[in-house]
């Protein structure tokens, strides 16, 4: 498990906020799944990462009222067509950040586990 520099940790970043810790630890869980990743906590994030960043947790409330215990957002090579996406962004030519708000962990199921996969693949 990695901390931000100034020593922030994904306890720190949820802090009052046991849900959304409940959450990072079913990605966590997800991810190690598909291999060796950084985890780096940022004040706005915690992004999981190989050469680049391929997933990113982070809290809606600390930007708009919103009662979403956490957002997993996803970068992929190609647009992922889901009902289960919140939203869907394309930032650059190679990348398509999928937004996924998460209430359970269980919402960590195997349809999220393969796009975890497919990102964790890319990001080498």
């Amino acid at each position: 498990m990695g901390s931000g520099e100034d020593g922030r940790s994904p306890e720190s970043f949820f802090q009052g906020f046991p849900d959304g810790l409940a959450l990072f630890h079913a990605v966590e869980a997800a991810v190690s799944d598909a291999g060796e990743a950084e985890v780096r906590v940022t004040k706005s994030q915690i992004a999981f990462r190989r050469r680049k960043g391929f997933a990113y947790v982070w809290r809606p409330g600390q930007y708009v009222t919103s009662e979403v215990p956490a957002v997993l957002s996803i970068a992929l090579p190609r647009q992922v067509s889901s009902g289960r996406f919140k939203a869907v962004a394309h930032p650059s030519a190679a990348v398509w950040m999928h937004h996924l708000e998460l209430t359970n962990p269980s919402e960590v199921d195997d349809e999220v586990r393969d796009w975890l996969v497919e990102a964790y693949d890319n990001a080498r």
